[in-house]
């Protein structure tokens, strides 16, 4: 790079704690015993760096580091002593004379960086090694390795420590960290996608820009990542391959290419192979050459990084004649959209027929081709073909197709390729419903409510049918910005496109639900629910799901939604999956089943990262932190909290931030704190600029009442009570009858409250809704019988309460329970020895670490956890067993294993 660098070394490690808590597992063995770690992973993904952490991190004994090989070892001070080793004829003597020789008298890390590149001697020494650490005192073994084939049967004996690449935000945690933050926008994303969360090659490409490309001011290059780049960070990976084996290997990395997943039909290569190099053995004699792999027939590249550097630095006659030779097998076996995909690469200029070709394939809904490979397809016809509308076209299809396989990023690169080409009419309508879609699932909605505004204008008078989807979607980008105003603009505009009886239905059901009326919604949304049980489109159930939170169907919703989930995944639709998953979330947690609600969403977290959805990911975060507000977890619900308002603070996602509000303020009213949640949720329920999300603010107002009664805010509990009132008259929260119950009798006089909390309760039964709010109403009932001395009574209440959150995993809300409990006098099952059965497997297993004597550090050190979680769980140890001091929970513990130890 030239000029002035803004790029520098990596200060800090990003990511891998899961790593480093397993290496720091071993270090702490390595005082009393010997023990062994594998860390595999890529090149470049960080082995050697996690090696040197752990060097850094041993204080206890020394430090040994083992090489191969001739030349000098590289050095790294204060990392300990390195060691070259003889390239050929290493033997367990060998490697057990360097261990006594650096040991001494006390503990010995020995770290073997890329023991994969050891000859086989060598592999085989470090494995007999390996079998006898449990015996060697104080040593310890820190082996990586590219993979556990590499390793041999030795080493692949030991724990293994996997490395994976990096999640999107710590990728750009360390670009930025590399870089200062300085990048442009659009560049730290190319920069991002390019590299698939390999920090090596992160940073490689980072240094090839100038600071002019770096910062947005000239072109990037193209391709971004090439050959050099690519085989400098893939290392000795591809040396010392015979022709055949590359022949082999150029060919899987081809026909990857044009395949629905990582692997390929290990037959057809094979006869690609022979058509490639006439006269080669086929099969391939033996397993496959190293950076293979070989299951179920299929061949693949375990390292993307390693296939991507196989065909950029291939020999590009070579790597065309692989590409022909692929061509004509699948052409020949039917598979036509692959075949002329590769036939498209076999070549070096425009070829306009193919092209046409191309595109009608692309185009074909029957053809059996993953959206992936029709996106694909598009985008390379459009490169083989004629300049203008018909390049517009295919750029925009190939977006479209894009967007559903789950690539968002790839979608904004086919739309600023259409728009080059100057898109006009109804392409650039669809180019612009695209482009707002996109951004809905990963950008700021309000962007995506104009675009998709726009998208309905132009595609009216030639597509009224996709006119239609996009204004339902720019309906969908208000209702996530919390805009009500211009939700019911966009639902009433009077040339809106009505498409198909669905979308219309959807339309005027939501336009008469959010003007009040009940009455008028239930029969469009009804429709719109029931057409969910016959149609097997994704989009159409996803409506279905929608239609019915709307009225509160939450089991319609629940059957949509799983139906939309089947489908989704049946097409490869991996856009639509995570949305799918949130409607299924969303469902079970409005009707009380919360960890069925976390299941979904864990799941559609993962997908959503996945597929670049960020918008979606804060959705699930901000479920995910309500399932937790009810449980023995606070730093879980702020982790979730903190993450769903990073994206909904920037995107302007009035719903997700409102539900992490809501999550934070219940987790503290669990825990026995009502003026800090009454404070929090009086800025959601309250009436005033920041009021939460229109149609979700009215769900936590029995949160914020239950609050402000014991905070001396009963005018604010009152004020939104009466709205809250019309919300359960108005029928779509079959819970909202009994929680305005429970919250009126919170307000009533001592003569009337009795009354309605029994009329709370036995709406609860009428209605169902989880045990969650039955035992809400059961524990405040219980209190209030408790401070009018009618113990018996209370006792009932509060053991059905306790009943009710133990089934639901309500741990926090188990635990004022049991409080309320002792303070009646009864002995609830959270009392002597017996409750340590009660406790979590970490609870349990914290305090029989500080039954022994452990302080709280040893037992963070021991569990690899901090001592803030040790002290969190340790508090709630003692108040579930009712103990003051250590010695008490040394007693009962001693005492509970005595009495398990009884025949």
């Amino acid at each position: 790079m030239t000029g002035e660098t803004i790029v520098r070394p990596a200060q800090r490690m990003h990511g891998r704690n899961a790593q480093r808590q397993a290496v720091t597992g071993l270090l702490d063995q390595l005082r009393t015993r010997g023990a062994g770690l594998v860390v595999t992973g890529e090149p470049g993904l960080g082995r050697t760096t996690l090696l040197r952490w752990a060097a850094r991190s041993f204080t206890a004994g020394t430090v040994l580091h083992l090489r191969t090989g001739p030349g000098r070892p590289e050095e790294h001070p204060g990392l300990g002593t390195h060691v070259r080793l003889p390239e050929r004829g290493t033997t367990p003597r060998t490697l057990l004379a360097a261990f006594r020789a650096a040991a001494g008298d006390g503990p010995l890390l020995v770290c073997a960086d890329d023991a994969h590149l050891w000859d086989e001697s060598g592999r085989a020494a470090l494995g007999a090694v390996a079998g006898h650490l449990a015996t060697a005192g104080g040593a310890g073994l820190l082996v990586s390795v590219t993979g556990l084939r590499a390793a041999g049967p030795g080493l692949a004996a030991l724990p293994v420590v996997p490395l994976d690449p990096l999640a999107p935000p710590e990728a750009a945690a360390l670009l930025d960290d590399a870089t200062d933050g300085s990048v442009d926008p659009a560049v730290r994303a190319a920069l991002l996608t390019e590299a698939e969360g390999n920090p090596a090659l992160l940073l490689a490409l980072t240094r090839r820009l100038s600071p002019a490309e770096l910062r947005g001011h000239e072109p990037l290059p193209v391709p971004l990542a090439d050959a050099a780049t690519l085989a400098a960070v893939a290392g000795r990976a591809l040396t010392g391959l015979s022709p055949d084996a590359r022949d082999l290997l150029l060919t899987v990395a081809a026909a990857v290419r044009a395949a629905d997943g990582p692997d390929v039909d290990a037959v057809l290569v094979h006869e690609a192979v022979r058509r490639l190099r006439p006269g080669a053995p086929a099969p391939y004699p033996g397993p496959p050459p190293e950076p293979l792999a070989l299951s179920g027939g299929r061949l693949s590249f375990p390292s993307p990084l390693v296939r991507r550097a196989v065909h950029a630095t291939a020999d590009p006659d070579r790597r065309r004649a692989a590409h022909r030779a692929l061509a004509h097998v699948m052409e020949a076996g039917g598979r036509r959209l692959p075949g002329l995909l590769h036939r498209s690469w076999s070549l070096t200029g425009p070829a306009p027929a193919l092209a046409d070709r191309l595109a009608a394939d692309a185009s074909e809904g029957t053809a059996p081709a993953s959206h992936r490979l029709r996106a694909t397809a598009y985008a390379r016809a459009a490169e083989l073909g004629a300049d203008g509308p018909v390049r517009a076209e295919r750029y925009t299809a190939a977006a479209e197709q894009a967007l559903l396989a789950g690539s968002p990023d790839r979608a904004r690169r086919l739309l600023a390729a259409a728009r080059r080409c100057a898109a006009r009419g109804a392409v650039h309508g669809r180019a612009e419903l695209v482009g707002g879609l996109t951004e809905l699932r990963d950008g700021p909605v309000e962007d995506a409510h104009q675009s998709l505004l726009l998208a309905a204008s132009l595609l009216a008078a030639d597509a009224p049918g996709q006119a239609a989807a996009a204004a339902l979607a720019a309906v969908d980008a208000a209702w996530a910005a919390g805009d009500l105003t211009a939700c019911l603009a966009t639902l009433g505009l009077d040339r809106a496109p009505r498409g198909d009886d669905a979308v219309g239905d959807h339309r005027s059901g939501m336009r008469a639900l959010l003007e009040g009326s009940l009455d008028r919604a239930a029969g469009p949304l009804g429709d719109v629910v029931e057409r969910g049980r016959t149609d097997d489109r994704p989009e159409a159930l996803l409506r279905s799901a929608a239609a019915a939170l709307l009225l509160g169907r939450v089991d319609a919703a629940r059957r949509a939604g799983a139906r939309a989930l089947v489908a989704a995944r049946h097409l490869g639709s991996d856009a639509l999956v995570p949305q799918a998953l949130e409607y299924l979330a969303y469902a079970e947690l409005r009707a009380g089943r919360h960890s069925q609600a976390r299941a979904h969403a864990e799941e559609g977290l993962r997908t959503a990262l996945r597929t670049g959805q960020r918008n979606i990911s804060a959705q699930h975060h901000a479920i995910l932190a309500l399932a937790a507000s009810i449980e023995e977890a606070p730093e879980v619900v702020a982790r979730h909290v903190t993450a769903a308002l990073a994206t909904a603070r920037r995107h302007g996602l009035a719903q997700a931030a409102t539900l992490a509000e809501w999550a934070t303020a219940r987790a503290d009213l669990g825990r026995g704190r009502p003026h800090d949640a009454a404070d929090r949720l009086g800025l959601l329920v309250l009436p005033g600029p920041c009021q939460g999300h229109f149609a979700v603010w009215r769900l936590a107002v029995p949160c914020f009442v239950e609050a402000a009664v014991p905070a001396g805010r009963h005018e604010d509990a009152r004020t939104v009570l009466a709205e809250f009132a019309d919300w359960a008259g108005f029928g779509a929260d079959p819970q909202a009858v009994a929680q305005l119950a429970r919250c009126r009798a919170l307000l009533a006089p001592e003569e009337r409250a009795d009354g309605l909390y029994r009329q709370a309760l036995a709406r609860h039964d009428e209605t169902g809704g989880g045990d969650f709010e039955r035992a809400r109403t059961a524990l405040l009932h219980g209190k209030w019988l408790r401070r009018r001395r009618r113990p018996k009574e209370a006792r009932d209440r509060l053991g059905s309460a306790l009943a009710g959150f133990e089934r639901c995993g309500a741990g926090v809300w188990a635990e004022q329970a049991r409080g309320e409990l002792r303070a009646v006098g009864a002995a609830s099952r959270g009392t002597g020895a017996g409750a340590l059965t009660m406790l979590t497997p970490q609870q349990l297993r914290i305090a029989r670490y500080v039954a022994e004597g452990a302080t709280n550090r040893e037992v963070a050190l021991t569990l690899a956890v901090s001592t803030r979680t040790v002290d969190y769980h340790l508090r709630k140890v003692f108040a579930a067993l009712g103990v003051r001091s250590r010695v008490e929970l040394a007693r009962m513990v001693e005492q509970f294993q005595r009495t398990a130890a009884r025949p």
